[in-house]
């Protein structure tokens, strides 16, 4: 068995073990759709005409496969940073794209289920969000963004060095983009300067590509625009985590 195969099936077995992180992790962005969906259920932004759903809808989905991917890897690469587990793979023949891709194709398993799951809810008559001629859209939308965000998870786990500063970092990244970005919050409900801050956030093109491949807001070029703007983080995120990558405590 390769490294890259052995390191993905000893990263799964744990991930499966770990029976309340996979629950919420999966049923995180689903209350958030049935909460949004009792509360703002036949609402619509004036501005755009859209229901506040079709906003949130997808800025909640977003924001969970993002959040699973920055915390998924941080929060495992510094645990094994902590317990020399890194140091000992760094002597042995595999090499660091294994251990980055092993968890790579979790994450990415991770968020293209979580993708299903509310996609799948989100179809039923009580919601009925998803245009059966866009939600294939989402795959690629959702590697583009699962690839960009871990590799912003790669970053924070290099740097932290307990779960308290994972979380911290985490948080203090990933919250306020949250907000700012759209998530919880239509856009075009937001003052100009908001908008014109968004636009250096990642997870405004994911936001905006998901919604366009999700509810059908907006067309094919928006979602193309996502998609770039993701490319462009990733290969920043990609070059920081290169970086800042520590083996151990000290290197």
């Amino acid at each position: 068995m390769s490294a890259y195969s052995a390191l993905t099936a000893a990263g799964y077995r744990a991930q499966v073990r770990d029976k309340t992180t996979v629950f919420f992790t999966f049923a995180f962005p689903l209350v958030f759709l049935v909460v949004f969906g009792l509360v703002f259920r036949g609402k619509a932004v004036e501005e755009s005409g859209f229901s506040y759903l079709s906003y949130t809808a997808s800025g909640v989905l977003s924001w969970g496969v993002a959040n699973a991917a920055v915390f998924g890897i941080g929060f495992t690469l510094m645990q094994w940073r902590a317990d020399d587990i890194l140091r000992m793979i760094r002597m042995s023949p595999a090499p660091l794209s294994a251990v980055i891709g092993s968890r790579y194709v979790l994450a990415l398993g991770v968020g293209l289920a979580q993708a299903v799951l509310f996609v799948g809810v989100a179809m039923l008559p009580g919601f009925g969000l998803v245009p059966a001629s866009r939600w294939p859209l989402l795959i690629p939308v959702l590697i583009l963004g699962i690839t960009s965000f871990l590799l912003l998870g790669v970053t924070i786990g290099s740097i932290a060095d307990t779960p308290e500063s994972v979380a911290g970092i985490a948080n203090f990244i990933m919250l306020p983009m949250a907000f700012l970005s759209g998530s919880f919050f239509p856009l075009d409900s937001m003052p100009d300067w908001l908008q014109k801050i968004s636009l250096v956030l990642p997870l405004r093109y994911l936001n905006d590509a998901v919604s366009g491949s999700l509810t059908g807001r907006g067309d094919l070029a928006d979602i193309g625009i996502g998609c770039v703007g993701l490319v462009v983080f990733a290969a920043i995120f990609g070059v920081l985590a290169a970086r800042t990558f520590r083996w151990t405590k000290k290197s």
